[in-house]
């Protein structure tokens, strides 16, 4: 079991069958299984996507910087909601974010961030790496790298790496273990180019694996990975 970990959420998971906002039965779920991980001693820090109100890449009408500031606020709304919804069942949390979000949130620190996981909250990293160009990808590996994480957990909507869309393909192979740099090398996408040199550089494993499946989470926290492993090389 990993001692620290930084768990990424898709934002479109949390959003459940409703494909938009958020699914609280969903929600709830990630709530009581990361809270069983916590009640054992591991420290989370979470990461969530802002895809479940916002992607600003898809859009050409505004300018990209507006488009990525209004993903950054996505992020902030998906953790105030989420960090709510985990102290409804028992857990401690605290967000903070790289810009000041007036008082719902903290300024980031690391050594605010450090001291709240070792008295054993969740700490919620929002608003990304605070600039635009650059996706929750790069923040999550930033975060990683900066709380000195053991590994990167990514819960998405597909249980794993495969070399190709398994939703175009039914014959796409899923790949059970892989380096950070094969990866990059195969542009499998698993996180975006910049994220996967930045974890490659800092040595920083990952996991992919369903939000979906009943438990992921739980074996997920306590180093069971049911999808693909991706190693540090």
């Amino acid at each position: 079991m990993a001692r620290r970990v930084l768990l990424k959420l898709s934002g479109e998971a949390l959003a459940g069958g409703k494909g938009f906002g958020f699914d609280e039965e969903t929600v709830r779920g990630v709530a009581l299984q990361v809270k069983a991980a916590v009640d054992a001693g591991v420290q989370i820090g979470v990461v969530i996507g802002g895809g479940n109100f916002w992607r600003g890449r898809q859009s050409n009408a505004i300018d990209r910087v507006k488009a990525d500031q209004i993903g950054m606020l996505a992020t902030v709304m998906n953790c105030v909601y989420v960090s709510e919804m985990f102290r409804s069942v028992g857990i401690g949390t605290e967000i903070f974010t790289p810009f000041a979000v007036g008082a719902m949130t903290k300024l980031f620190s690391k050594d605010e961030a450090v001291k709240a996981l070792t008295e054993g909250k969740v700490v919620f990293f929002a608003g990304g790496t605070g600039h635009p160009f650059f996706s929750t990808d790069t923040g999550v590996v930033l975060r990683a790298a900066e709380m000195e994480a053991d590994i990167i957990l990514l819960a998405k909507a597909v249980d794993g790496v495969y070399d190709s869309d398994p939703k175009k393909n039914p014959n796409a192979r899923k790949y059970e273990k892989l380096s950070i740099s094969e990866v990059v090398e195969q542009k499998l996408g698993v996180i975006d180019l910049a994220a996967s040199i930045l974890a490659m550089e800092n040595h920083i494993p990952m996991a992919v694996f369903s939000l979906e499946e009943p438990g992921g989470i739980t074996a997920a926290l306590a180093g069971e990975i049911r999808g693909t492993m991706i190693t540090a090389d």
